[in-house]
């Protein structure tokens, strides 16, 4: 997979020191690590009675499952902030995905007969974008980029985002690099993880999806049509953030038929539609916990 983020403009980030930090499950804290919590079956129900709205917050009552990272360094508590609401419009559905390691790992928590010409509902915590910002602060006020991973489970045919990954990286005002990729794939496959998608600031420009972006987004949504690319605009005054996914079958083959690096143009898909747009199938969970494991 390539993991590789550049916007409209270029970037080097500082390398720092390898951190990892975990962050509470909603059960009382019973060591120094936090644990993830994903909604139950009762969550399950609600969904079957009545249609969700285009975001859900949703409530908690008995954690499922925890994962632990075990490591030596400083926790990161999440703090509780308003919920950080994500702009919906309608999506064409998703390509069938091709199979992978994660995959062929939680396959049993998928039936043979499901429909996957529908993308399953993806829930991350509303806390993240903040958390995110807070480490890109440093960067950001350098005008530089920075970009993280998204990884997480699969529950009850619901994916949940339990993991920001920091890789180290290099950046400039519009452009992000790993320089590591080795180190996210050892972490996603300890923890047997999902890549969900990937976060990332544009510290001078607006809230959008650059040619570089779309390119990268599609290693993501090739091998999980779930997959999300979020984009942090802190000096766009209309809008702060966005999360998208190249619209399929449009977008998707547009960017797999193109041969082009670096910025460049676009025509828009046969179907006259756009080749990305804002997510209707994510939820701001108020009660996932999710783990920070800074690789810098």
């Amino acid at each position: 997979m390539v993991v590789l983020w550049e916007n409209s403009l270029q970037q080097p980030v500082e390398s720092g020191i390898t951190t990892k930090t975990d962050s509470s499950n909603v059960a009382p804290e019973k060591s120094s690590l936090e644990s993830i919590t994903i909604p139950t079956d009762e969550t399950e129900k609600c969904s079957a009675e009545e249609p969700c709205s285009m975001i859900s917050f949703e409530t908690v009552e008995t954690p499922v499952s925890t994962v632990e990272i075990p490591v030596s360094t400083d926790i990161i508590k999440q703090p509780s902030p308003p919920p950080v609401l994500a702009e919906v419009q309608d999506l064409i559905a998703a390509m069938s995905p091709q199979v992978t390691e994660a995959e062929c790992r939680n396959e049993n928590l998928m039936s043979d007969g499901f429909d996957r010409t529908e993308p399953l509902q993806l829930h991350i915590s509303t806390t993240l974008m903040d958390n995110f910002m807070k480490l890109a602060k440093s960067n950001t006020e350098k005008n530089l980029e920075t970009c993280g991973v998204l990884a997480g489970s699969l529950k009850n045919r619901k994916f949940y985002v339990t993991a920001l990954i920091i890789p180290k990286q290099e950046s400039t005002s519009d452009s992000c690099q790993t320089t590591n990729e080795e180190e996210i794939f050892e972490v996603q496959d300890k923890q047997s993880l999902f890549p969900l998608g990937w976060i990332h600031t544009h510290p001078t420009q607006s809230c959008f999806m650059s040619s570089i972006d779309v390119h990268t987004h599609y290693s993501y949504q090739i091998m999980l049509p779930e997959s999300v690319a979020i984009v942090m605009a802190p000096r766009d005054s209309t809008k702060k953030h966005g999360i998208f996914r190249l619209t399929t079958p449009g977008g998707m083959s547009v960017i797999r038929q193109c041969q082009q690096r670096g910025f460049h143009h676009h025509d828009p898909p046969t179907d006259g539609g756009p080749i990305y747009k804002s997510c209707t199938d994510v939820y701001m969970n108020s009660n996932l916990k999710f783990d920070i494991i800074d690789l810098r």
